[in-house]
C-alpha cells in the first residue's frame, strides 16, 4: 500500500471518529431565580412556564428542594393512567382495599373519601377522589394495584423522576403524607417524619410530562364538585383547588382548569395549577404559602399574583416558520458546495417577551456538515433573554432555507489534508 492511499485512509478514520464524538443532548434550561425582584411573592419557592417552549417567566427558589405533599399525586397518576394504556389496570376494574387504608381514610385530619373494609371501588372512583378530593387512601390503593406494595409504587415513583431527569428527589409516599402517617404502609427504613420533596422547578417538570401525555387529566381535574358513590351511601367531594368555577376563589380572569393541591405542616400550602393564555398552556408552581388554617386561600392569592404579572408584563411574538433573523442569518457549512448555509426558523414558535426586542442569539453548532436539506432540523437558535437566567436560555429549532449539496470525495479528501 502506497504511503498517499495510508494517508487517505487514516484520514478517513479521524473523521469517522471525530463525527462519533460530537455531543447529542440537549440542554435544559434550570432558573434558580428571575423577576422576584419585580414580584416579591409570599411562599417559599415558585415557578410559572410555557409548556409548549419550556420558558420561564417567573422563578422564586426554583431549585430549591421542599416538601410537595399531595402534589405527589400527580405521580401516582401518571403511572395509573400509565398501567391503563398498557392494559394492566381498566377503568372499570374493582380493588379493595386494606384495613390499614380503610383506617386512614377515615381519619379526618387528612384529605380523604372514606372508605370500607370488604367493598370494592373501581379504578375511576378511585382516580376521581385522588384527583378532585385529594383523597389519601384512593391514591394509596392506585398504586398498590399497580405495584402490589406501597414500597414497589414508591419505588417505581423514584425511577419515572430520575427518567424525567429530576436528580435528589425523595419520595416515600404515594400519596404524598408524611412516611409515618401511612403506620403499616410506611416505606420501610425512612423516618417518620420523611415527606416527598422536589424543587418546583421539578414539579413543574412533573406537570409538563403528565400533560403532554396525558392531556385528558384535565378532564377531572377541572371538576368542581363530584358525588362519591359507596352502596348506599354518597359523599359529596370538592375539588381543593378552589379557583376552579363555582369555587370560593375563582376569578374569570383566571380560568384554570388544573391541577392539584398539597397541605402538610412541612409543606405548607402548595399548589400546582395551569391554564391556556394567549393559546397557550401556562403551568404554574407555588410551595410553602401560608396555611393558618383549613380556609386560608394564600396559594391562591400567590397563584392569582404570579398570574397578574404575566398578564401585565408579558406579551406573546410569534417567529414564523422560514423566518430569517436579522442577527444570525447564516453558519458555516463543512463540506458543502456552499461555504454559507441561511438558518431560517424551523416552524412557528412563540416567545414570550417583554418587549419586541428578542435580544442575543445562538446558535447551537459551531458548524454544519453537508448535505443539508431544507426543512430539517438542523440545531437550534438560543435566545438569551432578559427573563432567562440561564446561560442557554430558550431554544428554538432551526432549518436551512435552501439543499446544501456535498461536494465530492476528492473535494472532501483534499479538503482535510490540506484545509480549505
Amino acid at each position: 500500500m502506497n504511503k498517499f492511499l495510508q494517508k487517505i485512509i487514516v484520514t478517513i478514520v479521524c473523521l469517522v471518529s471525530l463525527l462519533a464524538l460530537i455531543p447529542t443532548n440537549s440542554v435544559v434550561a434550570s432558573v434558580a431565580n428571575y423577576n422576584n425582584d419585580e414580584l416579591n411573592l409570599n411562599v417559599k419557592s415558585a415557578v410559572a412556564i410555557d409548556q409548549k417552549n419550556g420558558q420561564v417567566l417567573y422563578a422564586k427558589n426554583g431549585n430549591q428542594k421542599l416538601p410537595i405533599a399531595s402534589m405527589s399525586k400527580l405521580v401516582t397518576v401518571y403511572l395509573t393512567l400509565d398501567a391503563i394504556k398498557s392494559g394492566k389496570l381498566t377503568w372499570n376494574q374493582k380493588l379493595t382495599p386494606t384495613a390499614n387504608i380503610v383506617k386512614l381514610s377515615k381519619n379526618t385530619e387528612y384529605s380523604n373519601v372514606p372508605l370500607e373494609l370488604k367493598h370494592q371501588y373501581t379504578v375511576k372512583q378511585l382516580y376521581e377522589a385522588t384527583l378532585i378530593e385529594s383523597a389519601n387512601g384512593a391514591a394509596m390503593m392506585l398504586g398498590q394495584a399497580v405495584y402490589g406494595t406501597q414500597k414497589n409504587a414508591v419505588n417505581h415513583m423514584r425511577q419515572i423522576v430520575k427518567k424525567w431527569g429530576i436528580k435528589g428527589a425523595k419520595f416515600y409516599t404515594t400519596c404524598g403524607l408524611p412516611n409515618g402517617s401511612l403506620k403499616s404502609d410506611a416505606y420501610p427504613g425512612a423516618g417518620k417524619n420523611s415527606e416527598n420533596e422536589v424543587s418546583a422547578n421539578d414539579m413543574a417538570i412533573i406537570v409538563d410530562h403528565l400533560l403532554t401525555k396525558y392531556p385528558e387529566v384535565l378532564k377531572t381535574t377541572k371538576i368542581a364538585k363530584l358525588a362519591f358513590k359507596d352502596g348506599t351511601k354518597t359523599t359529596q367531594m370538592e375539588n381543593w383547588n378552589w379557583m376552579l368555577k363555582g369555587l370560593s376563589q375563582y376569578d374569570a380572569a383566571f380560568p384554570l382548569d388544573g391541577l392539584k393541591t398539597g397541605t402538610t405542616d412541612q409543606a405548607g400550602a402548595c399548589f400546582a395549577g395551569t391554564l391556556k393564555y394567549k393559546g397557550r398552556r401556562i403551568i404554574t408552581i407555588v410551595m410553602g404559602a401560608s396555611h393558618t388554617d383549613g380556609s386560608d386561600p394564600s396559594r391562591f392569592t400567590q397563584t392569582k399574583k404570579l398570574l397578574n404579572y404575566i398578564y401585565q408584563n408579558y406579551n406573546l411574538y410569534i417567529l414564523k416558520k422560514g423566518q430569517q433573523l436579522s442577527s444570525l442569518k447564516g453558519i458555516k457549512v463543512k463540506d458543502g458546495k456552499s461555504r454559507i448555509a441561511n438558518l431560517v426558523v424551523q416552524k412557528d414558535t412563540g416567545l414570550w417577551l417583554k418587549s419586541a426586542d428578542y435580544g442575543k442569539v445562538t446558535f447551537s453548532k459551531d458548524n454544519l456538515t453537508a448535505p443539508l436539506n431544507k426543512g430539517d432540523r438542523v440545531g437550534y437558535y438560543y435566545f438569551k433573554l432578559a427573563n432567562i437566567n440561564s446561560n442557554h436560555g430558550t431554544k428554538v429549532p432551526a432549518t436551512v432555507k435552501e439543499n446544501v449539496e456535498q461536494v465530492n470525495i476528492f473535494v472532501r479528501l483534499w479538503r482535510s489534508i490540506f484545509g480549505d
